[in-house]
């Protein structure tokens, strides 16, 4: 969309010119505002929010090459995935979250990793004013 900015364009010379050009600004400003609103539609539902939180399940085995990662939207849905390190392999888990929980049952690196990411934006907020 061109708002013609850096265009040279003649001054209106007379009352009619004036409201034709104040015209075509009402009409780029209504066309801001539904590109706005779009935006801010589809903006709800991307990934916002990144909580993650590294681990060792089995004390003994390893270090912490587990971990449990949560992404979510700016409503709190998304999913938590958890990997599980161990000696004989690998095991990888995803579990849907609705509002902040699953309706399958978290262990507490996944709530961990979900409440990282819904602190994740206010504790940006908060650093952002230092």
């Amino acid at each position: 969309m061109a708002f013609g900015f850096f265009k040279k364009e003649k001054k209106p010379k007379n009352s009619k010119e004036i409201l034709k050009k104040i015209e075509g600004l009402e009409k780029t400003i209504e066309d801001l505002l539904a590109k706005i609103n779009s935006l801010e539609t589809i903006s709800e539902k991307s990934v916002q929010k990144i909580g993650l939180i590294r681990y060792n399940p089995f004390s003994g085995v390893g270090s912490n090459q587990s971990f449990s990662v949560a992404i979510l939207d700016q409503k709190d849905n998304g999913i938590v995935i958890t990997s599980l390190y161990t000696r004989e392999g690998n095991r990888v888990y995803a579990k849907p979250v609705v509002r902040g929980n699953s309706e399958y049952p978290l262990s507490k690196e996944e709530k961990e990793a979900i409440n990282r990411a819904k602190r994740g934006i206010e504790d940006e907020k908060k650093n952002a004013g230092k």
